[in-house]
C-alpha cells in the first residue's frame, strides 16, 4: 500500500512540500547536519528551498533547519518524536520519508522539541546500551537565538583548543543533565540546536564548561 493510500484526508490536506531535488537536496543537508557534529559549537547554514517550512497553507512550527534535517535523516526504521504537535511535519515525515511517528521520546531515533522550555529529562530519551551505543537519539532543539546567552566553553574531538558557545532559551537543567550522561560515554545523546535555518551541533564526545 502506498504512503498515500495510508494517508487520512486531515494529513493529506496539512501535508508540506518535500525536497524540490529530494537526492541532491537531503546529500546537502546531510552534509551540513555531519560537518556541524564534527565541528561541535559552528553554526551551519541549511539553504535547501523549503518555503513550507516558513510559511504554507498548513504552517508547520518547525523552521527550515528542523524541517530540512529531519525530512533528510528520517526513514521507515526511524521513529520520530515530536513534543509539540506538527499536523504539516508530521504529514511530510509519514508521506516523503515514510518515517513512524511515536507518542513515546524513549522509542525515537530522532526527536523534535520546538520549545525548549518544554524539554523533558533528557533521561526520557534512549542512549544506547554498551553492546548498541548507536542506538540512541538525536534531538533537535529549537532554541531562541543561537547566539547572545551565557557564553560556555566546548572540548573535545572536532576542537583544536576550546570553543565558545552562547545559546539562548536552553532550561538550565539541561547542562545538568547532560553533563550525568558524560561517564556512559559511548552512551549517549546527539544533540542540534535549531533556529531558523541555522543549526549547531553538539555531540556526546563535546565537554561542555560553564564560564
Amino acid at each position: 500500500m502506498s504512503n498515500e493510500r495510508n494517508m487520512t484526508p486531515d494529513l493529506l490536506a496539512a501535508l508540506a512540500p518535500g525536497f524540490g531535488d529530494p537526492v541532491h537536496d537531503t546529500q546537502a543537508v546531510f552534509r551540513t547536519l555531519l560537518d556541524a557534529l564534527a565541528r561541535p559549537g559552528t553554526i551551519g547554514v541549511i539553504d535547501t528551498p523549503l518555503p513550507a517550512a516558513d510559511a504554507s497553507p498548513a504552517p508547520t512550527h518547525a523552521g527550515v533547519a528542523a524541517f530540512a534535517s529531519l525530512l533528510a535523516l528520517a526513514d521507515y526504521a526511524t521513529p520520530v518524536w515530536l513534543a509539540q504537535p506538527d499536523a504539516a511535519l508530521a504529514a511530510a515525515l509519514r508521506f516523503h520519508a515514510g518515517a513512524p511517528l511515536t507518542a513515546e521520546p524513549h522509542a525515537a531515533a530522532f526527536a523534535y522539541v520546538h520549545d525548549a522550555a518544554t524539554l523533558p529529562p533528557l533521561e526520557a530519551f534512549a542512549s544506547g546500551t554498551a553492546e548498541s551505543p548507536e542506538q540512541s537519539a538525536t534531538v533537535f532543539v529549537r532554541v531562541d537565538a543561537l547566539m547572545g546567552g551565557a557564553p560556555l566553553s566546548l572540548r573535545g574531538p572536532g576542537i583544536e583548543t576550546t570553543r565558545s558557545i552562547a545559546p539562548i532559551g536552553l532550561p538550565e537543567r539541561f547542562w545538568r543533565e547532560r553533563a550525568a550522561l558524560a561517564p556512559h560515554f559511548p552512551c549517549g545523546i546527539d544533540f542540534y540546536f535549531v533556529c531558523g535555518n541555522r543549526l549547531m551541533g553538539l555531540p556526546r564526545t563535546t565537554l561542555v564548561e560553564m564560564h
